[in-house]
């Protein structure tokens, strides 16, 4: 297990006073995060690791809890990829199984795709007015629920039905856990942890088909859900035992649904805040263009067999993963974040030309090996941009970050909707639609950096000690 989590905990801090510098370390019981101002805890010295000041019993139980806080959230964000990609190899057993047409089952995809979009905004607001805890926890119950009944459905429309509500519960996890990590972590420190959830959420997609393709051997589809209900199980104890609340009381919103939508409106007045949400949201297509088409493109256009896919498939996201811990253990803390994520969208942005370049012609005929080339720089790039968005449009969001994980969450998920489906646009016979998306997402990535964003300005004001 990678160094980020438990060995960056001695310098997460839980407020207990609503304030930024208040820096605290959980004291006495290792295997809880606690709020509670009635526990006994050790503060270190302002600007120092808390290790540092303490001795060593009090240091191995900020490591313990640090490494805790990092598998429960790991759990929660690679619940959703598990609960998409275990399902994909059973897909034409649910057709024959349902009596239904294809289409209609690709529905239930859709919908909990959905449903994990949407469910963010609902789930966002309701963890900053009530706390981090019991939204999660209800969430959870609600998935567990809907994900066995997935398991019994007798039909596809009902299956459609409750896999909607398996992604709206399913929501819960991921808009919370960044949100947790906004309330435990700042500045270079919630970077780099972002950088560990990607290595856990990158490893759930390629994993989760190998997984459903193992119980099918075992099973029906419907065990693929018996599985997704037993993990749910799990976490739920898991975060019902071990991930107690970091939303201290005087830091929630006491309003309702109003007072929700006007925070959400402040928040996207935000022009900072709105350039990196949709920065990143821009970024997140480009890897949802890639996920859509690759099967075809590598399959279909390139002759590659599934075995070869399935490692092209894997070393990608090793890239991804491999990249993104380089920027958490190495990058952070040492260059800007927004140097940092500069580079990153400037890569992208060159691998997809390239990759334009290649499948019109431009470069002549070109085989595998150059296109798999180009699709590894551009997903390795990924682990650049995509941890940095969120980390510094969550430093803005102090105030209310369950709202604004839930509007990052949700627009990834609706403009990576939205730019998947025209990578076939131009039919089975080329692979220009799918590189085309990516240029023009990524281009547009930048341009919302740049302009909305104007790291500069922020560079400039620093250097000036403003």
């Amino acid at each position: 297990m990678p160094d980020s989590g438990g060995s960056r905990a001695q310098r997460a801090h839980i407020p207990t006073t609503g304030t930024a510098d208040d820096r605290t370390v959980p004291h006495g019981d290792a295997g809880a995060l606690s709020v509670d101002p009635a526990a006994p805890q050790v503060t270190a010295p302002a600007g120092l690791p808390e290790t540092a000041g303490l001795s060593g019993p009090a240091a191995r139980a900020a490591r313990r809890t640090g490494l805790l806080v990092t598998m429960v959230l790991g759990g929660l964000t690679a619940l959703p990829p598990l609960s998409m990609d275990m399902y994909l190899p059973a897909l034409p057993a649910v057709t024959d199984s349902l009596s239904a047409p294809a289409a209609t089952i690709q529905l239930t995809l859709t919908a909990c795709l959905a449903g994990m979009a949407l469910g963010q905004l609902v789930v966002g607001p309701m963890s900053d007015r009530w706390g981090r805890r019991k939204p999660l926890l209800l969430g959870m119950v609600v998935y567990v629920l809907a994900t066995a009944i997935c398991a019994l459905a007798p039909s596809a429309e009902l299956l459609i039905g409750f896999r909607l509500l398996q992604g709206l519960a399913g929501a819960a996890g991921i808009v919370i856990a960044r949100a947790v990590v906004r309330d435990l972590y700042d500045g270079v420190e919630m970077a780099r942890f972002f950088s560990t959830l990607m290595l856990i959420s990158g490893v759930a997609p390629v994993i989760a088909p190998v997984i459903g393709g193992q119980v099918l051997r075992i099973t029906d589809w419907r065990g693929i859900f018996v599985v997704l209900t037993v993990v749910g199980i799990v976490l739920t104890l898991v975060v019902w035992k071990w991930l107690h609340e970091t939303l201290p009381p005087a830091d929630r919103h006491t309003g309702g649904v109003a007072d929700a939508l006007r925070t959400m409106r402040g928040l996207l007045a935000d022009r900072v805040f709105t350039g990196y949400m949709v920065a990143g949201g821009l970024a997140f297509a480009v890897l949802f263009a890639y996920i859509a088409a690759s099967p075809f493109v590598v399959q279909e256009i390139y002759g590659a067999s599934p075995q070869t896919f399935s490692l092209l498939f894997g070393l990608n996201s090793i890239g991804l993963i491999t990249v993104g811990q380089i920027n958490g253990k190495l990058l952070v803390g040492r260059i800007s974040l927004d140097k940092v994520l500069g580079f990153g969208l400037a890569v992208i942005v060159l691998a997809a030309v390239a990759l334009l370049l290649m499948t019109t012609g431009v470069f002549g005929e070109v085989g595998l090996v150059p296109v798999a080339a180009g699709l590894f720089v551009l997903m390795s790039a990924m682990g650049l941009a995509m941890p940095n968005t969120n980390a510094q449009a969550l430093m803005r969001t102090k105030h209310a970050a369950g709202s604004a994980s839930a509007l990052l969450g949700t627009s990834s998920f609706l403009i990576g909707a939205v730019a998947s489906p025209l990578v076939g646009i131009a039919g089975e016979d080329t692979a220009v639609p799918m590189a085309l998306v990516q240029v023009v997402c990524a281009v547009a990535a930048v341009a919302c950096f740049l302009l909305l964003c104007r790291p500069w300005q922020r560079a400039g004001r620093e250097a000036g000690g403003l």
